[in-house]
């Protein structure tokens, strides 16, 4: 499953449409969607919301996975101590419109609160619940270096569907069992031919094996970076694969009120100290290094 052979399956641009309507209906729709200069990934409730002529979002997906911030437990007081409870966490989402490059993130995302034990449970949970549309660039943006990671505008391997852009709809093709059943009793139309291939105009950017990254930890680059951090936390949001998370207890003076407050995950700066001033900021240097070094060289190989 996954692979054209020969025969292409297309949808029609009304008719991919008339789909994403009724997947909003019945479900969390996310796609690429206009907020003033901006295209980000954004809930839609009609497919008229959705960009669909679009070189790249400026931020990543990741925020539906790994949520900026989030309440995991809250607790409250009873007579006899107190009891803690989960909150429920939202049901099925589609994410449509996921560059190849986005989908490779969430692949590395899963390599570490999936592959690895324990595995996060309320990552688990979302990625579970989440069924991801891919869509292929036509060509290679300034900026894009995904070829040089051994990737392709094209990749299809990392989400469950992917759509292909040609004259007057859309190729699909269907990678994993979970989009064969979202596609459900859609009517597609098989015609003979492959779907164009992406224009790949940028040169490979050479890229050090994994273990070569720590030899250059102490680079006096690091220090020249650093200079111009502000502690934004801007590359926090803006990088796809950063999944540092703090936790912080909200103080709550407990009188008449039977809630003791929740307690809180959020994403925290690479070089800024804890929310409660607890634990703090690394020098800025090692602080630059250290996130650069996390996503280069540990981040496990997919």
């Amino acid at each position: 499953m996954g692979d054209f052979a020969g025969k292409i399956k297309v949808m029609a641009r009304d008719q991919l449409l008339a789909w994403l309507d009724d997947l909003a209906g019945r479900s969390t729709l996310i796609g690429p969607k206009p907020v003033g200069e901006k295209i980000l990934y954004k809930p839609v409730r009609h497919s008229a919301e959705i960009a669909l002529d679009f070189t790249k979002t400026d931020l990543s997906a990741k925020e539906y996975f790994l949520p900026p911030t989030e309440t995991i437990l809250s607790m409250k007081r009873e007579k006899k101590g107190f009891s803690v409870e989960e909150p429920s966490l939202d049901g099925e989402q589609v994410l449509f419109g996921l560059r190849p490059c986005d989908a490779r993130a969430l692949r590395v995302m899963d390599a570490l609160f999936l592959d690895k034990e324990p595995a996060d449970p309320y990552y688990a949970e979302r990625r579970g619940k989440t069924t991801l549309i891919g869509l292929a660039c036509r060509e290679m943006g300034e900026q894009c270096f995904c070829t040089s990671l051994g990737l392709a505008p094209d990749e299809a391997n990392d989400v469950d569907l992917m759509l292909t852009e040609i004259e007057g709809g859309y190729a699909v093709q269907v990678v994993t069992d979970k989009g064969k059943a979202l596609l459900g009793a859609v009517a597609l139309q098989e015609v003979e031919g492959v779907p164009p291939k992406p224009i790949v105009h940028q040169e490979k950017v050479p890229i050090l094996e994994a273990g070569k990254w720590p030899e250059h930890f102490d680079a006096p680059y690091w220090a020249r970076l650093s200079d111009r951090c502000l502690s934004c936390r801007l590359c926090t949001y803006v990088c796809p694969t950063c999944r540092c998370s703090t936790f912080a207890t909200p103080r709550y003076r407990i009188k008449r009120s039977s809630d003791c407050g929740p307690g809180i995950a959020a994403w925290p700066r690479a070089t800024a100290a804890s929310p409660a001033g607890t634990i703090p900021a690394p020098p800025r240097r090692s602080a630059c290094a250290t996130a650069f070094t996390a996503n280069s060289a540990i981040t496990p190989r997919i």
